[in-house]
C-alpha cells in the first residue's frame, strides 16, 4: 500500500473503496469547476462511478503503470494526484492531479506535485517527468512552473472536452534539472 506524507497536514496515500463517497462528494462538489479542464467530469454522476475509478485506479497501481493517490489535508480528502501512467522503457512518469476548488489557493497542490517528483527520480528511478495542462488552465500550469519544470511546447488540440477541443502545454523535468533546482519549502 502506498502512503506518503508531504507534511504534517497533507498526505498521500491510494485510494480505497471506502473513500468513494468522499471522493464522489468532491467531485460533486467541484464540479463546475473540474468539467473546464477535466473529460471525465459528466461521466462521474454516482457514488459507484467514484467505486469503479478506485477499483481500476487500484489495479494500475498492482500492474505497476500507474499510481493514482488521494491528496489528504487534515486527513479529509481534498482532491487526486499521482502517475496517470508510467513509461518503463523510457523512464517516465506522467502526472496529472486536481484539487476540491475549496482547497486552492493554499500550496497543497504544488507541495503535493513537489512529494511526487522527489519519490518518481528517488524512489522509482525515474530520468523524466511529464505534465501537461490545458494552455488556459493558468492553475494547473503554474505548479509546473513554481516547481522549475521546462516548458517544452504546446499540443495544439491535445484534447477534447465535450464540445471543443483545447491545446495542452507540456512541461519536463529530467532527474539531473531536479538536483540542481531551488525547492520551494514543503512544510506548513
Amino acid at each position: 500500500m502506498f502512503i506518503k506524507d508531504v507534511n504534517e497536514d497533507i498526505s498521500l496515500r491510494i485510494l480505497s473503496i471506502r473513500d468513494a463517497e468522499a471522493l464522489f462528494q468532491i467531485t460533486d462538489q467541484s464540479r463546475e469547476h473540474l468539467r473546464q479542464w477535466l473529460p471525465w467530469v459528466d461521466e462521474t454522476k454516482t457514488v459507484e462511478d467514484s467505486r469503479s475509478f478506485i477499483k481500476n485506479s487500484f489495479q494500475l497501481y498492482a500492474d505497476g503503470t500507474g499510481l493514482t493517490t488521494g491528496i489528504f489535508y487534515q486527513e479529509v480528502l481534498v482532491g487526486v494526484a499521482g502517475f496517470n501512467k508510467y513509461d518503463w522503457k523510457n523512464r517516465i512518469g506522467y502526472i496529472g492531479y486536481w484539487l476540491a476548488s475549496a482547497y486552492q489557493g493554499h500550496g497543497i497542490m504544488t507541495k503535493t506535485v513537489h512529494t511526487l517528483v522527489d519519490y518518481a527520480f528517488h524512489e522509482l528511478e525515474l530520468n523524466r517527468i511529464d505534465i501537461r495542462a490545458a494552455k488556459e488552465n493558468k492553475r494547473s500550469r503554474s505548479i509546473p512552473e513554481r516547481l522549475g519544470f521546462t516548458e517544452e511546447g504546446v499540443i495544439r488540440q491535445g484534447e477534447w472536452l465535450y464540445d471543443h477541443y483545447v491545446d495542452h502545454v507540456i512541461y519536463g523535468m529530467l532527474k539531473r534539472e531536479w538536483a540542481k533546482v531551488e525547492h520551494p519549502p514543503t512544510g506548513k
